[in-house]
C-alpha cells in the first residue's frame, strides 16, 4: 500500500495541539455530563430513557477517540488529561445522580468511587516511579459491564418486555465484584513492576559505581 510522507512534525507543538477528533470526542463526552443529570433530575420516564441512549452515545465515544487516537498515532498532553478524567467525569457523576434518585444504594456508590479514587492513585504513584500499569481483562470487563448497567438504571422502565431496572442493577453487582477483584490485581501489579523498577535503578547504580572505581585506578 502506497504511504504519502508528511513532513516532519514539531513533536512540542503537536503534542499541544488540541485541535483533532480524539480530544473533540472526548470533550465531547465531558459536555454530556450536564445534560444527562440535568435530564434525569426532570425525574420523567421519557427523559430518563433519553438520558439513558445520552450516556449511550457518550460511552461510545470513549472507543472511538482511543481507536482513532492509536490509528493516527495522536498523542496530546489534553488526551493525556481530558480522556481519563472524560470517563470519571460521566461514571461518577451518573452513580451519584442514580443514588440521588434513590435506585441505586449509597453503599455501592461509595465502594465504586472509593475503587477509582485508589486506583487514579496508584497509577499516579506508578508514574512518579517511572512505569506504567496496564488496564487488566478484569479491570476491562467492569468497564464494560458499568456501561451497560447504568444506562438501563437510568432508563428503569421496563422496554419490550426487558426489565430494565432488574437486569441493570444485576449488571452493576457483577461490575461491583469485578471492580473490587480488578484492584487487587492492580495492587498486586504496582508492587511488583515498583520493586522491578528499583532493582533496575540500584543496578544502575551500581554499575556507574563501578565505572567510576575502574577510572580512578
Amino acid at each position: 500500500m502506497n504511504q504519502t510522507v508528511q513532513p516532519p512534525i514539531d513533536d512540542e507543538q503537536d503534542e499541544l495541539e488540541f485541535a483533532n477528533t480524539p480530544n473533540f470526542l472526548t470533550l465531547f463526552r465531558i459536555l454530556m455530563v450536564p445534560i444527562v443529570v440535568g435530564l434525569l433530575f426532570l425525574k420523567n420516564p421519557t427523559w430518563d430513557f433519553v438520558a439513558a441512549w445520552i450516556f449511550v452515545a457518550a460511552s461510545i465515544t470513549d472507543y472511538f477517540d482511543g481507536a482513532i487516537a492509536r490509528a493516527q498515532n495522536i498523542v496530546t498532553v489534553y488526551g493525556k488529561l481530558l480522556d481519563p478524567l472524560a470517563d470519571k467525569f460521566l461514571v461518577v457523576s451518573i452513580l451519584i445522580m442514580l443514588q440521588h434518585l434513590e435506585r441505586i444504594h449509597p453503599v455501592v456508590v461509595i465502594l465504586l468511587i472509593c475503587r477509582e479514587l485508589a486506583i487514579t492513585g496508584l497509577r499516579a504513584l506508578a508514574s512518579a516511579e517511572g512505569f506504567v500499569i496496564p488496564a487488566s481483562n478484569s479491570a476491562k470487563w467492569k468497564t464494560a459491564t458499568q456501561m451497560v448497567a447504568l444506562p438501563l438504571i437510568m432508563a428503569k422502565e421496563d422496554w419490550l418486555g426487558i426489565p430494565m431496572y432488574a437486569t441493570g442493577m444485576t449488571l452493576l453487582y457483577i461490575s461491583l465484584l469485578i471492580s473490587l477483584w480488578s484492584a487487587k490485581d492492580y495492587v498486586v501489579n504496582f508492587f511488583k513492576k515498583a520493586k522491578e523498577a528499583r532493582d533496575i535503578r540500584r543496578e544502575k547504580k551500581r554499575m556507574k559505581r563501578e565505572e567510576k572505581r575502574k577510572l580512578k585506578s
